[in-house]
């Protein structure tokens, strides 16, 4: 008896010749809504056709007509090319020609406007999550959002590397073998490290929240403390930064900010648990692990401090995210 392998694919596919129609659909694909079709000299019609899983889909559409609209792209990064006619992306601000030839990161920070024109398009579609991890597994650092300069040429080499990547990654999951989780997964990571290489672009971090009362040195070791706060620094490292004596460290801190250097930087890594464990969901980390990757090894003691801190128990935090 033979079963059918499990597919994570998604298929979704449309065509025709009616203006209104295409328009929901392509309104659809994308999130957006106030599209505006309109025809050109050619016979109108479209088509569109994407395949993928919730964190990567390849998507390809024809549309024999001119299209004005805006897009949030701000839940997905985009990578979009046509092979042929074209138009303006980012209308008003900084825009960017689509033409043949030329892949572009559409902006992913802000919403923005759009007029493309008789067209064959092709877009990468990623989830935000998907792509910020493995950016962050690229650079080393912890997983954070990443704004692209989508008006800044690639390289001609980045660009083949892109293209050579893309396709092996369209052979797999455009093709008709039935896709495992760890098949799409592998091609994925695979598409992603390539657009991070090929396009440029900047990992926001956070800004270092202001502590009240705390100024000179004592402010230079908290900002010190925030960006050191994945790695096994002890107060005599904080101490020896900034130029203090243990003590004089010590005494700064409690003067200025009312707590102890020690105090401060468990505050840091704690805030930094909740970050981490906003971010996830349950079956992709466990409290425990992240836990242990901010110095947390004792479980029971630290959801308790967790819980006195934040006012509820860490795997609540991770329950909690939509």
């Amino acid at each position: 008896m033979s079963t059918t392998a499990p597919d994570v694919r998604h298929v979704v596919e449309s065509s025709g010749d009616d203006l209104d129609v295409a328009r929901a659909v392509f309104e659809s694909a994308y999130g957006a809504s106030g599209f505006l079709p309109e025809r050109t000299e050619r016979s109108f019609g479209y088509r569109f056709r994407s395949v993928g899983d919730d964190a990567l889909s390849l998507d390809a559409k024809r549309f024999d007509g001119r299209m004005l609209g805006e897009v949030d792209a701000t839940s997905h990064y985009f990578v979009s090319w046509v092979s042929d006619g074209g138009g303006l992306v980012d209308l008003g601000r900084d825009e960017v020609a689509l033409a043949p030839g030329r892949p572009v990161v559409f902006p992913s920070e802000r919403p923005f406007r759009f007029d493309l024109a008789d067209v064959r398009q092709n877009v990468v579609q990623f989830d935000r999550r998907t792509l910020e991890r493995v950016a962050a597994e690229l650079h080393g650092t912890e997983p954070a959002p990443l704004v692209f300069d989508h008006a800044a040429v690639p390289r001609r080499d980045a660009v083949r590397s892109w293209n050579a990547e893309l396709r092996d990654a369209a052979q797999l999951v455009l093709g008709s073998t039935p896709l495992s989780p760890l098949a799409m997964a592998e091609a994925t990571r695979r598409t992603a490290l390539a657009m991070l290489r090929t396009f440029p672009h900047v990992t926001v971090v956070p800004a270092v929240p202001a502590v009240p009362g705390a100024r000179g040195r004592v402010r230079a070791a908290i900002e010190w403390m925030h960006a050191r706060a994945d790695t096994p620094i002890t107060t005599t490292d904080v101490a020896e930064h900034v130029g203090l004596s243990i003590r004089g460290l010590q005494q700064g801190f409690q003067r200025q900010v009312r707590m102890s250097p020690n105090a401060m930087l468990r505050g840091i890594r704690f805030d930094r648990v909740r970050a981490e464990l906003r971010y996830h969901s349950v079956g992709e980390t466990t409290v425990a692990e992240v836990a242990r990757k901010w110095g947390f090894a004792h479980a029971g003691r630290f959801s308790s401090a967790y819980a006195k801190r934040f006012g509820e128990l860490p795997s609540e935090t991770l329950r909690a995210r939509r």
